[in-house]
């Protein structure tokens, strides 16, 4: 760094960016002496990794110290603005410094960005050690990188910062501004809230924050008005997306009300489209609920058009009523489990021919053959039952559906074990 980077200023969060790894917060699962990372660095040997977190949990900060610890040349890249000729470079330079006995960190920022082909042209330096290899990434790994590269290098979870971490971060920032942030206990509470586990993001609003003037002391209204307010971290493409419609699913089945509530706000907040999720709420009417319960589907066949007519923001409120419905309905997967069970039967029985009586008769040829012939009309009967079987004869009756002691499927039981009653009786 020349004299005049080093006058240059520069933002708070670059100047409190760690030196040690015992100086990064949030991360020890990783980081301590007897964690992974920790005992490479004190076997001054590293693996290939991936390091997959969150924005702001420090994923650049450890690959530079770890360089460091390990005496290696650190050559940061971003995969959103380098590609094959600025790899070559690299690749390289790395075999000159190799061959003067030093090694090279490649550490790659946002790897994810580099497409299938071009991760694969990591795969010859990676297995030769001409570099060792750090990816950055966001984005679920297993989704996004090559399955020969993943198995080239260890992946390594960072979690996103947590309450006791974004408290330090603060600590650190008041002792390097000279002053306590102007924020009263509940704005400091909602400043950490607001940082959503970025750790980068808490030491910009601190920055921002403590260049107001003195005296001021900010209210949680107060911070919200100083600073931009961040949209809560939501893909609607990748992990976060699958991650998040899940947790709303999951927890409709589970009856549990208030988090689907949560979860169903969190997408709505995020950006999630609104229709994916009154799709959606369909299918956990008919996988989860069924016949226990057989308003959940005009339910939510209704808040999709109600939302379809009103738009937003109105609509979403259709679609918080029929998250309620839903959570709050006898739960049954027998419908769902029937279907399933009747598509292997029909699968593994092939062509088989109906039962004489259920088939028509439109021509005289048909009749003679037999066609229709055994059939009882069932409201003619005393019972409104005839009592026949349906199934093909080779194939002998089966039970798909078994409805739970749960809603309305109580009283198809029963009516289920009378027809069944009754078919005996006839048989006999």
């Amino acid at each position: 760094m020349s004299l005049f980077e080093q006058q240059a200023p520069r933002p708070l969060a670059d100047r409190l960016r760690p030196k040690t790894l015992a100086e990064i917060v949030g991360q020890d699962h990783l980081l301590a002496p007897d964690a992974p990372l920790g005992r490479m660095v004190a076997a001054r040997r590293l693996a290939s990794m991936i390091l997959w977190g969150p924005p702001g949990c420090g994923k650049t900060t450890i690959a530079r110290i770890l360089a460091d610890a390990t005496d290696m040349h650190f050559e940061p890249l971003s995969a959103v603005f380098s590609g094959v000729a600025d790899l070559r470079k690299v690749f390289d330079a790395a075999k000159q410094r190799r061959g003067a006995g030093q090694g090279t960190l490649l550490f790659v920022d946002e790897i994810h960005r580099f497409n299938r082909a071009q991760q694969d042209g990591f795969l010859p330096y990676v297995e030769t050690g001409t570099v060792t290899l750090i990816g950055a990434t966001t984005e679920n790994p297993s989704f996004e990188l090559n399955g020969a590269l993943l198995s080239r290098c260890q992946v390594f979870v960072l979690r996103r910062l947590d309450d006791a971490a974004l408290e330090t971060l603060l600590v650190r920032s008041e002792t390097a501004l000279g002053r306590t942030l102007p924020v009263d206990k509940a704005a400091r509470q909602a400043l950490k809230a607001m940082a959503d586990g970025d750790g980068r993001y808490a030491l910009n609003i601190a920055e921002e924050i403590a260049a107001l003037p003195e005296g001021t002391t900010l209210d949680t209204e107060g911070l919200m008005a100083a600073v931009q307010r961040r949209a809560p971290l939501y893909d609607k493409a990748q992990e976060g997306h699958y991650n998040l419609i899940s947790a709303l699913h999951k927890s409709v089945r589970g009856s549990d009300v208030d988090a689907a509530l949560y979860w169903l706000a969190r997408m709505l907040v995020g950006g999630e489209h609104p229709i994916y999720i009154a799709r959606r709420l369909v299918r956990m009417a008919v996988e989860d609920i069924g016949m226990a319960e057989p308003g959940a589907l005009p339910q939510a066949i209704a808040a999709w058009e109600a939302y379809d007519r009103l738009g937003s923001p109105e609509g979403e409120l259709a679609l918080a009523q029929a998250v309620i419905f839903l959570a709050t309905a006898p739960k049954s997967n027998a419908g769902y489990a029937a279907y399933g069970a009747a598509t292997r039967a029909a699968k593994e029985t092939g062509s088989l021919m109906p039962p004489m009586h259920a088939v028509n008769a439109p021509t005289r040829l048909m009749r003679d053959l037999g066609y229709s012939s055994g059939y009882v009309y069932d409201p003619d009967t005393p019972e409104g039952f005839s009592g026949l079987d349906y199934f093909p004869e080779s194939m002998g009756r089966r039970e798909f559906y078994r409805p739970v002691e749960a809603g309305f499927e109580r009283e198809i039981r029963k009516r289920l074990d009378y027809w069944d009653k009754l078919r005996r009786k006839r048989a006999e």
